[in-house]
């Protein structure tokens, strides 16, 4: 399964974590730039799941929750926090 992989899930999977392990040390730093880091990891999330989508398995509801929706959550709720704590002044 991972040797069939293509190559642009791998680079979107690379997008989702490399834009948000250094979004989050930025985010501890307080510098507004995480914001970006934050919205790119969001299409790296979106892309890989998109693919995960297609591999044909048979989920379930708990597989889809767990697995599909919280990397979105996630992603959604780092991007709102940046943006809350830049208009609070909290980061610069």
């Amino acid at each position: 399964m991972i040797e069939g992989r293509p190559a642009w899930a791998t680079a979107a999977f690379a997008i989702a974590v490399f834009g948000g392990e250094p979004g989050c040390l930025l985010l501890l730093l307080r510098k507004s730039i995480a914001y970006y880091f934050f919205v790119a990891s969001l299409f790296g999330v979106t892309i890989t799941m998109i693919h995960a989508l297609r591999v044909d398995f048979d989920f379930g509801i708990g597989e889809i929750l767990g697995i599909f929706l919280m990397p979105f959550v996630v992603a959604a709720f780092l991007i709102w926090y940046s943006k809350q704590a830049e208009s609070k002044g909290w980061i610069s």
